[in-house]
């Protein structure tokens, strides 16, 4: 158990919170890209969109429990609870922060995720070694990274090929119809599950701050407050929006139909609310990336800007050593205190 006072209890929580908002503001375009990029909704009306459903993921949240296995994951899946420390929190946050500040800036769709998987991996072994890591939650995580935006990729392509048959005899008008429609929807549900799968991810690390300060008794659970402050945080991020990172994703990887971003939308949705249901701490950024190389890519590859795409891709290989070592670093500095 490691003493904290109150007030710097409190300082970390707010800090914890800020990642979130700042999670909220770099990730807005993960929900809100495609229908912004096809002109379904205006940018504006987008980001509230967007930040209403992320918000409406509490209320899914509740209604089924099992929904919260991440946060688990994060607070005690990837380093021992037992080991964690205030400074191990600080370092974490600090360097997930860091990463995500300088990819937002320059318009890269990196993942807050793997940041704040990397910050926390980077100031537990600064302070533990690498026995503190909990190999088998990193590696769930490690192999979701490759997985989730390959099978979101070929999840959308199939969703296409499939809808494409089904309206096969539909009139282009009637079609378009149909898939403007669908695709508001299915933008719905990714957004409540990026918020439902990304929330979590800092309820994970005020829970495990409150578990070893001696401040959360019983056993390891995510009290109330925690959520509900997680879910505002994170919706009050999105709808400040994320404007660089929304054009990226939206229009310079491949220009999409509402088909397009019907098929890549929902493919992002099945992929993010499996990963919520089996606890895997998913990149929410990787994830639609895949599902929209996989919609463009069913129209023709050639659809598809495959140098963008590769920076992006770059971006994701080094984040998770990028914040692991800024998270070393911080986590050194506080421990100086």
């Amino acid at each position: 158990m490691h003493e904290l006072a109150l007030p710097l209890l409190i300082g970390l929580i707010v800090v914890a919170l800020a990642f979130d908002f700042l999670n909220g503001l770099h990730d807005a375009a993960n929900s809100i890209a495609t229908v912004v990029a096809t002109r379904l909704l205006r940018p504006v009306q987008a980001v509230v969109f967007a930040a209403t459903f992320n918000f409406a993921a509490y209320f899914l949240s509740i209604v089924f429990p099992s929904l919260h296995k991440v946060a688990e994951t994060i607070g005690s899946g990837l380093i021992d609870k037992q080991l964690v420390t205030p400074a191990v929190v600080f370092g974490a946050l600090v360097g997930a922060m860091f990463w995500n500040v300088v990819t937002w800036l320059k318009g890269i769709p990196s993942s807050s995720s793997h940041a704040l998987i990397g910050g926390l991996v980077g100031a537990g072994t600064a302070h533990a070694g690498l026995t503190g890591i909990q190999w088998t939650g990193l590696n769930k995580t490690l192999i979701a990274i490759v997985l989730s935006p390959t099978l979101g990729m070929l999840l959308s392509m199939l969703i296409m090929l499939l809808t494409s048959w089904i309206f096969r005899n539909s009139s282009a008008r009637s079609a378009e119809g149909s898939f403007r429609f669908l695709h508001l929807v299915s933008s719905a549900a990714y957004s409540i599950s990026h918020g439902l799968n990304d929330a979590q991810k800092t309820m994970g690390i005020i829970t495990v701050l409150l578990y070893s300060t001696g401040y959360l008794s019983g056993e390891f659970h995510v009290p109330h407050w925690v959520a509900i402050s997680c879910y505002v945080a994170i919706a009050l991020g999105t709808l400040s929006g994320g404007w660089k990172i929304i054009e990226t994703m939206g229009s310079r990887i491949t220009k999409l139909s509402q088909h397009q971003g019907f098929s890549a939308s929902t493919g992002g949705s099945i992929m993010v609310f499996t990963a919520s249901l089996l606890g895997i701490p998913v990149s929410t950024t990787h994830t639609i990336t895949g599902c929209v190389i996989g919609a463009g890519t069913a129209r023709r590859a050639s659809a598809v800007r495959w140098g963008v795409a590769r920076s992006v891709v770059v971006a994701w290989i080094i984040t998770i050593p990028a914040s692991a070592a800024v998270g070393a670093l911080f986590y050194f500095i506080a421990s100086m205190f």
